[in-house]
C-alpha cells in the first residue's frame, strides 16, 4: 500500500474519530457553585424566629425587655425538627438574635441573652440545641443574627463591628457546619441602646464592611451561603408574600451586598438575563401573618391549600422556599401549625407521587453531534447529570414524549442543567388531543425548576419546544404527573 493511500486512511479515521466525541456545550453566562448547586437541591427549608419577642407579643423588640420574660415552659427543639423534617423541609434557619439584641445561646460578650433568663435557670443554650437535634434529624442547620441590634450601646460606632464579629466567632464555634446565614434590611433606626432612647442611623451599604465580615465567616465555615437583599450568594425575592416572577433568572449584577428596598422589588423578583453573577432568589414567606407567635393568630394559620400553592409559585418557579414556623411560648410549634403543614405534606405527595414520564418513548427533532451523550432519552432517565442538548448553532427545538397508553396529567416539571447556566428564554407545551396538536401551557424561564400545573387532560403524547434560549438549549429532567 502505498504512502499516499495510508495517509489518507489515516486522515479519515482521525476524522471519524473526532466525529465520535462530540464535546459538551460550553458554559453560558455565570455558572453556580457546587455550594450552590447543594442549595438548590434542598429546594425548601424553615425559618424558627424565637426571643422575647414571643413572650412580649412583639414584632420588633426595642431592645429594653427583660430577660427575665424568656421563659418557656416545655421548650422541645426535638419536636420543632421532627416537624419540619416531616414536612419535607430540607433544613432550619434560626434566629439566633434579632433585632431588640437578645441572643439564644450565653453570649459572653452581652448581658441580654438567654444566660440571664429563667430557662434552665441561665444554662441553656438553645442554639447549640437546635444544631444538634438538626445534625441528629438530618437535616441541615442555618442561622440569622441580625445586624440590627437595638440593645447594644455602641450601635452605629465602629465598636459595635468588633462586638458583631466577636459574636459570629463565638456562634460558629460550636454550632457545627452551617448551610446558610440570612440577614435582612432592617438596619438603624430607633432603639433602647443601653438607656439612650434615641434614633441611630448607619449606611448600610458600608457600615457592616460585608467583605470582610463575610471572609471572616467563610474561614470559619468554607461552605456556608450568605443571603441578604442582593446576595452574595442567594438574592431576596422582593417581597414577603410568598411567590418569584414567573421569569425568574438565577442571575443579577450586584455592586454591594446590600440593595435596600427603594425601587429594586421587581429587579430582586426576576433577576437579570445578562447578570454577571449567579445569585438565585429565595422566598421567605411565613405560616402565620406575623414573623413571631402571637396567640391572637391561631385561627390565621395558612392552610395546606395555600402553602401548596406558595410552593407551586417559589420551587416551582426555580427558587428556594424559606417557610417560617415559629413557636409559641410553651417553646413548641403550635398544633394549628402541626396540622396544617402535616396537610401541605399531603397535597405534595399526592401531587408528586407517579412519575408518567417514566415509561415515555421520547424523541427530539435533533440532538446534540447525533451522540447519544446528548439524546432525548436523558430527559427521563432519572438521572440529574445527564441532559439533551442541541448543537451550537441551534437555539430552539421540541423534545416529544409518547406514553404506552393514554395519561391524564395535571403538572409538568421541567430541568435545566444549570451547571452550564441558565439558558431558556420561552417555550411552550402541547398535548396531542382531538387528533391535533394543542397548546396547554406555556413559560419564560425554566432555571433549576419549573413546575406547570395545568388542567387535568387525557393524551398520549406532549411536545415540549423551546421557542427562545440565550445558547443551545440544555435540559436534564422532564417529569409528569
Amino acid at each position: 500500500m502505498n504512502r499516499k493511500i495510508l495517509t489518507l486512511l489515516f486522515a479519515g479515521l482521525i476524522s471519524v474519530s473526532f466525529a465520535q466525541k462530540t464535546l459538551p456545550p460550553a458554559p453560558c453566562g455565570p455558572v453556580p457553585t457546587q455550594d450552590q448547586l447543594n442549595w438548590h437541591e434542598m429546594e425548601n427549608y424553615a425559618f424558627v424566629h424565637f426571643t422575647t419577642n414571643t413572650f412580649t407579643d412583639k414584632e420588633w423588640g426595642f431592645g429594653d425587655e427583660s430577660t427575665k420574660v424568656f421563659n418557656p415552659t416545655n421548650l422541645d427543639v426535638d419536636q420543632w425538627v421532627t416537624a419540619i423534617k416531616g414536612s419535607g423541609l430540607k433544613g432550619l434557619v434560626l434566629t439566633c438574635k434579632h433585632h431588640d439584641g437578645f441572643c439564644l445561646w450565653p453570649s459572653k460578650y452581652t448581658e441580654h441573652s438567654i444566660k440571664n433568663s429563667p430557662y434552665k435557670n441561665g444554662t441553656g443554650n438553645i442554639v447549640k440545641e437546635v444544631a444538634e437535634a438538626c445534625k441528629r434529624q438530618g437535616i441541615k442547620f442555618g442561622i440569622y443574627l441580625s445586624p440590627w441590634d437595638r440593645n447594644n450601646p455602641d450601635y452605629s460606632t465602629p465598636a459595635y463591628i468588633t462586638y458583631y464579629r466577636n459574636q459570629l466567632e463565638e456562634l460558629l464555634s460550636f454550632t457545627g457546619p452551617v448551610f446558610e446565614m440570612w440577614f435582612d434590611g432592617a438596619n438603624g433606626g430607633d432603639g433602647y441602646y443601653g438607656g439612650k432612647k434615641e434614633v441611630r442611623h448607619i449606611d448600610a451599604s458600608k457600615y457592616y464592611d460585608w467583605p470582610n465580615t463575610i471572609a471572616m465567616v467563610k474561614s470559619l465555615v468554607p461552605h456556608i451561603l450568605f443571603f441578604s437583599d442582593a446576595g452574595p450568594n442567594i438574592r431576596w425575592c422582593g417581597n414577603e408574600s410568598g411567590y418569584i416572577n414567573e421569569t425568574n433568572w438565577n442571575t443579577i449584577s450586584n455592586d454591594t451586598i446590600y440593595a435596600g428596598k427603594s425601587g429594586i422589588s421587581d429587579l430582586l423578583n426576576t433577576g437579570s438575563a445578562n447578570g454577571n453573577k449567579w445569585i438565585p432568589a429565595e422566598v421567605d414567606v411565613s405560616i402565620r401573618p406575623g414573623w413571631f407567635y402571637h396567640a391572637k393568630e391561631d385561627t390565621k394559620v395558612r392552610t395546606p391549600e395555600n402553602l401548596f400553592n406558595i410552593y407551586l409559585s417559589s420551587v416551582g418557579r426555580g427558587s428556594n422556599l424559606i417557610l417560617n414556623i415559629p413557636p409559641d411560648r410553651r417553646g413548641l410549634i403550635n398544633e394549628n401549625d402541626l396540622a396544617s403543614l402535616k396537610g401541605w405534606k399531603k397535597l405534595l405527595d399526592e401531587a408528586f407521587k407517579t412519575d408518567l414520564a417514566l415509561n415515555a418513548k421520547v424523541t427530539a427533532d435533533s440532538f446534540r453531534g447525533k451522540s447519544v451523550k446528548y439524546a432525548a432519552a436523558n430527559v427521563v432517565d432519572g438521572k440529574k447529570d445527564t441532559y439533551w442538548a442541541t448543537d451550537d448553532n441551534v437555539k430552539n427545538g421540541s423534545l416529544q414524549l409518547k406514553f404506552a397508553k393514554p395519561i391524564t396529567m395535571k403538572y409538568i416539571v421541567i430541568q435545566e442543567y444549570i451547571k452550564l447556566g441558565q439558558r431558556i428564554k420561552a417555550f411552550t407545551v402541547e398535548a396531542w388531543k382531538d387528533n391535533k396538536w394543542q397548546q396547554i401551557a406555556n413559560g419564560t424561564t425554566i432555571g433549576y425548576k419549573r413546575i406547570l400545573k395545568v388542567d387535568p387532560i387525557e393524551t398520549g403524547m406532549i411536545k415540549i419546544n423551546i421557542t427562545d434560549s440565550k445558547a443551545c438549549p440544555v435540559i436534564s429532567t422532564i417529569n409528569i404527573f
